[in-house]
C-alpha cells in the first residue's frame, strides 16, 4: 500500500450538512476501495485563484489515505462522476523521503483536528458557508431586481 494526498473543491453552493454529506461520501469512496484514512485536514471555505463555473469560493478539504495503486484509478473515476466536486487533485508519496513528509503531514492534521480550537473553527466554517450562502441569494436578488 502506498501513500496519498487528496485535495477536494466542494462546490460553496451548498449548505453545511451538504457539504458534510459530500466529503463523507469522498472518504466513502476512499474505504470502500480498500483505503485506510489516516487523517483528515479541513481547510474550509477560501476564495479560488480563479473562477470556477462561476464559483468563485470553494470548500477545500485534504484527505491522507493509504491504498494499493491499483485502486486510485476507481477512486478518481468516481471523483469525476460526483457533480459535488469543482476540482480534486491526487498526490502520490513513494519516495522515502516524501514517506517521511506525509507521516508529518499526518501528525499535523491530527494535531489541528483533536485541538479545541479546531472544533471551535469548524463551527465557524459552517457559520461562514452559510453566510456566504445569504450573501449570494442577496445578491442573486439585487441583480434581477435591477
Amino acid at each position: 500500500m502506498r501513500n496519498y494526498e487528496n485535495l477536494v473543491i466542494v462546490k460553496p453552493t451548498l449548505t453545511a450538512e451538504e457539504i458534510q454529506a459530500s466529503i463523507n461520501a469522498i472518504e466513502e469512496i476512499i474505504t470502500s476501495n480498500g483505503g485506510e484514512i489516516a487523517a483528515r485536514d479541513t481547510m474550509g471555505m477560501r476564495k479560488l485563484a480563479y473562477q470556477i463555473g462561476k464559483n468563485e469560493r470553494g470548500y477545500f478539504h485534504v484527505v491522507y489515505y493509504s491504498v494499493a495503486p491499483s485502486a486510485i484509478s476507481e477512486i478518481e473515476r468516481r471523483f469525476r462522476i460526483n457533480e459535488d466536486l469543482l476540482r480534486f487533485v491526487t498526490i502520490k508519496y513513494d519516495t522515502n523521503r516524501e514517506v517521511a513528509a506525509w507521516n508529518q503531514l499526518v501528525l499535523k492534521a491530527n494535531k489541528k483536528a483533536s485541538s479545541p480550537a479546531a472544533e471551535a473553527k469548524t463551527e465557524t466554517v459552517e457559520a461562514e458557508a452559510e453566510t456566504v450562502e445569504v450573501e449570494e441569494v442577496e445578491e442573486v436578488a439585487e441583480e434581477s431586481a435591477e
